[in-house]
């Protein structure tokens, strides 16, 4: 009996979805939408462009767009800059991207945190 329930009940699902899927044909927002990507499409096709290459124009036309990638996007923020400290006692140097550096931590306890701070470099 389990599989003529299971039966029904996608049968069921089937006529809500088809349902929907008939109104949303019938929304004039989705038409044009539907329209554009077609004219689109058309325009990739005949001069035989790629999304990417389309999405580079637009990029082009709008930088607003290359951050909006979807997609392609790899979901990694910016690297922080890189900083540079020379101990003035030592000479040493020590370039990082973070603050939470072995080197610069001992320094911190030795010497304060202020004035491990100065000793940054541009």
């Amino acid at each position: 009996m389990a599989k003529i329930n299971d039966y029904y009940q996608k049968k069921q699902l089937m006529e809500k979805l088809a349902a929907e899927l008939d109104q949303l044909e019938k929304d004039q927002a989705l038409k044009s939408e539907l329209d554009f990507e077609k004219d689109v499409r058309a325009l990739m096709k005949k001069y035989d462009k790629s999304p990417k290459h389309v999405l580079q124009v637009l990029a082009a036309i709008d930088p607003s767009v290359a951050g909006a990638k979807g997609d392609t996007s790899t979901g990694t923020r910016a690297k922080r800059p890189m900083k540079t400290y020379k101990n003035p006692h030592t000479g040493e140097v020590v370039k990082t991207r973070g603050g939470n550096h072995k080197t610069l931590n001992e320094w911190r306890e030795k010497h304060g945190k202020e004035a491990v701070q100065s000793w940054q470099q541009d």
